[in-house]
């Protein structure tokens, strides 16, 4: 039996999450001093809520090694675990994942999704289809890592906002992209970091931009499954996903609320766009 567990930033709807029977380990998520336990003691409604009314900026914690530990040990010497987490290249929690293995001393094989929200999200529903299917932790996970290396990740900012509050841009740099109607276009890079791609100037040419950025990235997505994740701007995700689908004709479009982790950085009405 293959058990699958996951860090609490893949940002899967709840419905799938049931589905595939997937565990998840809380990240810690800190607002004006009060910790939360990411889906736990907090829904993303309310984290969205809180931190847009607050001045200083979020702080997301990964789980503990210990955290870890106490999840891989409820599970019996019969069962294979395969933990997904966080990109390394964003978060300790891969790190913190493989320690918590070996104080456990279960079964587990944990694999850095080198993404972030559905990105990662996307990996762990690929991961149980294969597992129903009958197929091995080996096999998974090699069909995965060819996976993980053709997806690609977009972030889009509609507002820089919250990278002047986490101070990665001064406070003039922010007021003079407002003042220009700068949107910021970010991709997934080597090392599941994140970087930027483009800066464009006006909100429907950025729109445009990206679907056209998707289109130079692949010619048929009959069997692509497209993962949406947002900050609350749910009308406007309606309409891209709508205009994905005329275009595009994906497999499927799942869409859901961004987490804590991504969602820190991703400002009001982000999105990130993972396929």
């Amino acid at each position: 039996m293959i058990k699958i567990i996951s860090d609490s930033s893949a940002d899967l709807p709840v419905n799938l999450l049931e589905k595939y029977d997937i565990t998840l380990v809380p990240l810690t998520v800190t607002i004006e001093g009060q910790d939360y336990l990411e889906k736990v003691d907090l829904s993303p409604e309310e984290f969205f809520a809180k931190m847009f009314s607050s001045e200083v900026l979020p702080k997301t914690s990964q789980p503990s090694p210990a955290s870890f530990a106490d999840a891989f040990s409820l599970f019996g010497t019969d069962t294979e675990i395969l933990c997904f987490t966080i990109s390394s290249g964003l978060s300790g929690t891969y790190q913190s994942a493989c320690i918590g293995k070996d104080l456990s001393g279960a079964k587990v094989t944990v694999f850095d999704t080198l993404a972030g929200s559905l990105g990662h999200g996307l990996q762990i529903i690929r991961a149980a289809e294969l597992a129903q299917q009958g197929q091995t932790v080996d096999e998974i996970v090699a069909d995965l890592m060819e996976y993980r290396e053709n997806m690609n990740i977009l972030v889009l900012l509609n507002t820089l906002e919250n990278i002047v509050k986490g101070g990665r841009l001064s406070k003039f740099q922010g007021s003079l992209a407002k003042l220009l109607n700068i949107k910021v276009l970010l991709e997934r890079v080597e090392g599941g970091k994140v970087e930027i791609f483009e800066k464009i100037r006006g909100k429907k040419k950025f729109q445009k931009r990206v679907l056209d950025v998707i289109q130079e990235r692949g010619t048929d997505f009959s069997t692509t499954i497209f993962g949406i994740t947002h900050t609350g701007n749910e009308e406007e995700v309606e309409a891209l996903k709508q205009e994905l689908t005329e275009r595009f004709h994906p497999k499927d479009i799942i869409v859901n609320y961004m987490g804590a982790t991504m969602g820190t950085y991703a400002g009001k009405d982000g999105m990130i766009i993972s396929f």
